[in-house]
């Protein structure tokens, strides 16, 4: 695992052992980032399952100048945090230890706002539209922001105020872009 483009390009990152998760892989990281463009350069990130915190990271070294990444697991939470310290990125990356409808209450109360939300939570566990809802409703995706889903292939995506405006398959997975709906901008 590394980062693929900007300051940090080709740093190797540390990842998590075993089957707990699963880093995004350099060719989809890039299709991704290529997809998305220039178009975050500053903004801000939310990686709501961050396993290594690759997204984010790679995000940061692309000129982001914040990121919140959010994983439950203690361990990867480890591994995230010497990633950035790794990459000297204390002061531009916070790291939380949360699920993730603790992390969406705790963006609410902080008032945070993003310009890409990165979600890649755990396969067959039928959490995405619910995800999405709760993102919606708690206003974190600012009026231009998009988020990014990595999902298996089937699953379909349909929450309330934001459309699917781009997917592409890689082998069993899929990566899906969205954006606030036409009535909700």
């Amino acid at each position: 695992m590394r980062i693929v483009a900007g300051v940090h390009r080709s740093r190797k990152l540390e990842t998590l052992e075993g089957d707990n998760t699963r880093p995004t892989l350099d060719k989809v990281k890039e299709a991704v980032f290529s997809s998305l463009g220039g178009k975050f350069y500053e903004g801000s990130i939310l990686d709501l399952f961050g396993g290594c915190g690759s997204i984010a990271l790679e995000a940061i070294s692309r000129g982001m100048e914040k990121a919140v990444i959010v994983d439950n697991n203690y361990d990867a939470v480890q591994v995230i945090r010497r990633n950035v310290a790794s990459l000297k990125e204390e002061d531009k990356v916070s790291v939380w230890k949360l699920d993730y409808k603790k992390a969406i209450k705790r963006c609410e109360e902080e008032n945070l706002k993003f310009d890409l939300i990165y979600l890649d939570p755990p396969y067959r566990k039928g959490w995405y539209n619910e995800i999405l809802q709760r993102i919606t409703e708690s206003s974190l995706l600012k009026e231009d922001g998009r988020i990014v889903c990595e999902s298996l292939k089937e699953e379909v995506l349909d929450a309330k105020g934001l459309v699917v405006y781009k997917e592409a398959v890689y082998g069993i997975m899929k990566v899906s872009y969205l954006r606030r709906s036409e009535e909700h901008e």
